[in-house]
């Protein structure tokens, strides 16, 4: 069995608990008083004067690499990187494999304007119900965890819902399915959810052939600038970064860095 396959195990088990303790008319309720979410598609979108959108990943820890963040302290994250020139965030809420808190979503949510990416293990509607009433702007929807049929089912209960929703993929077969269902933002994952393994070139096999219209972004193994060039040139409209940011000495270089807003030299 692969690393994704037990999250996926793992998460079915989990989901039977949560949707006994908070019941979905309760996420209904909460969601009913919501104000509408801010726009995650737009924000990943290269304004004038900037090549590239930075989505700063909110983790403490990764099955692969374990703790990367000993006191990790997402808000004061959230602070550095938004006053640095991030252009969204990812906020892991995945307990047992990343440390990861839904009420993360709400405290970020607290202290920055931008948009909030929930990234999980989404499998099931009840989950986008959550994501919405505990603050997120957009789910991540991962094509090798989902069949098409409910890849398909889960893109239109999002869009009623009003969230955003990147579709990650990692194959020629996975594009071309978020493909054929109109997926406003498209994901390259680099690293193998099999292995945890991370190649750029994943994104520089699979950019050439997205035609105009999606949002594209290229996600994780980013740690210099010459790596956010390399997926740029090769037609990427934002990275996500998580480790490199997490691990940086100075956070707020690091994020102007990677979002290509230093000149080399």
């Amino acid at each position: 069995m692969g690393i994704l396959e037990e999250i996926v195990q793992e998460k079915r088990r989990e989901l039977a608990g949560r949707k006994a303790e908070l019941p979905l008319w309760e996420l209904q309720r909460r969601c009913n008083s919501f104000v509408a979410p801010r726009d995650f598609e737009g924000a990943l979108r290269p304004r004038p004067g900037r090549r590239v959108a930075l989505i700063a990943e909110l983790k403490k820890a990764s099955p692969s690499r374990g703790i990367l963040a000993e006191h990790f302290d997402p808000v004061a994250l959230a602070r550095t990187c938004a006053a640095s020139g991030a252009a969204a965030f990812s906020v892991l809420t995945d307990e047992k494999f990343f440390q990861g808190r839904l009420d993360t979503l709400g405290e970020v949510r607290g202290v920055v304007d931008l948009p909030l990416l929930r990234k999980d293990f989404i499998l099931d509607e009840y989950q986008l119900w959550e994501s919405r009433a505990f603050g997120a702007d957009a789910v991540l929807l991962i094509g090798a965890a989902l069949d098409p049929s409910r890849l398909g089912d889960l893109l239109h209960a999002a869009k009623g819902l009003g969230l955003a929703t990147l579709v990650e993929v990692h194959t020629r077969e996975e594009l071309d399915l978020a493909l054929s269902l109109g997926a406003p933002v498209i994901g390259i994952n680099n690293r193998n959810l099999q292995t945890f393994e991370t190649r750029l070139e994943t994104s520089l096999a699979l950019l050439p052939p997205i035609p105009p219209g999606p949002v594209v972004v290229s996600e994780s193994g980013f740690f210099t600038r010459a790596d956010v060039e390399r997926v740029v040139a090769a037609g990427a409209h934002a990275v996500l970064v998580g480790e490199a940011l997490v691990r940086a000495p100075d956070i707020a270089a690091k994020i102007r860095e990677l979002a290509l807003l230093e000149t080399e030299g």
